[in-house]
């Protein structure tokens, strides 16, 4: 298949209601592509039809996983058990279809997630010398992975796009917008917390070690993430870990300065980690979302020859808000 070829063909999407799912089931419809959906509602098929899903992925050209409980909330023991589970039951449920399939899809794109690396402050993170991480998200982002590569499939390509925290219009970016806009788009600073046994046996607790605001922030644009799975479905010799990351990492404080220039706001209420996990309670999220130093480049797609539409942070976030 040549590089500017159109790649055309069913796509079995699953976890279609998601951000980057309605983002990408929207481009491939405009394009032409057909398109079956699975989710937990407002979807083609449910996840509990696996008969359903088996019919899908027979013939199909390209599945994509994406289902899973939400990180984006308290860890506590049932909301583990389900980010856990989520992950675990939906993509055996793609993988079993693609293993009964007569005719199996060449290429099954998964999600995973950049997180999966250590808290990194010294050097980028890629496929061939990054090193894993410890603690509940990393044990999470391994579980997604040893699913995904479980068994056997000799007529399919498998990657594990570990993907960073993805800009377009919603998601975390549509959140920090919110919080600038309130005057509260300063700095997000890490610092001393007390965490609890519970929480450091569960692998929950996060601990101080970024001064400064400087815990590394990599990402990558909806346009990207779209643009990414369309190479790799040109590129054969693509499969295992690909990290879906735009080349320029930066920082908290860059981000958050980014955001308000793209707003027009001079100024924002830095934030210190007391602030912050007070704040997350409220909202019932986790300030490792924010606090955790994710340094990660994009190896082997820029090896492979990937040319990222949105490689810088400020045009990324400017194209995000609509100004570009």
């Amino acid at each position: 298949m040549s590089e500017h070829e159109d790649v055309r063909g069913t796509v079995v999407l699953g976890g279609s209601t998601g951000f980057i799912g309605h983002d990408l089931a929207r481009r491939w419809r405009a394009a032409g592509r057909e398109v079956v959906t699975i989710s937990r509602h407002d979807a083609d098929l449910t996840w509990e039809d696996q008969a359903g899903i088996d019919a899908a992925v027979d013939g199909a050209s390209l599945v994509v996983g994406l289902a899973g409980k939400s990180v984006n909330c308290r860890y506590t023991p049932p909301n583990r058990a389900e980010i856990f589970g989520s992950r675990e039951r939906t993509t055996a449920a793609l993988r079993t279809a693609v293993g009964r399939a007569a005719t199996p899809p060449p290429l099954w794109v998964n999600s995973s997630t950049a997180t999966i690396y250590r808290h990194a402050e010294d050097h980028p993170q890629t496929e061939s010398a990054g090193e894993l991480g410890t603690g509940f998200s990393v044990e999470v982002a391994k579980a997604w992975e040893r699913e995904l590569f479980a068994g056997d499939l000799p007529g399919t390509r498998r990657v594990a796009l570990r993907t960073a925290i993805v800009l377009g219009d919603g998601g975390v970016l549509g959140t920090l917008r919110t919080l600038a806009r309130f005057g509260l788009g300063g700095t997000q600073y890490d610092g001393r917390w007390p965490v609890g046994r519970a929480r450091r046996e569960a692998g929950t607790a996060h601990d101080f070690r970024t001064r400064g605001g400087r815990q590394r922030f990599s990402w990558v644009h909806l346009d990207d993430v779209a643009g990414i799975i369309a190479f790799l479905e040109r590129h054969p010799e693509l499969d295992g870990p690909v990290n879906a990351v735009a080349p320029g990492a930066s920082d908290n404080r860059t981000l958050m300065a980014t955001i308000r220039r793209a707003l027009g706001i001079p100024f924002g209420l830095p934030q210190p980690r007391g602030m912050l996990e007070l704040g997350a309670l409220g909202i019932r999220t986790e300030t490792e979302l924010i606090l955790k130093s994710r340094w990660v480049a994009p190896e082997r797609l820029l090896s492979a020859g990937y040319a990222f539409a949105h490689p810088d942070l400020e045009e990324a976030v400017e194209a995000s808000f609509g100004r570009r």
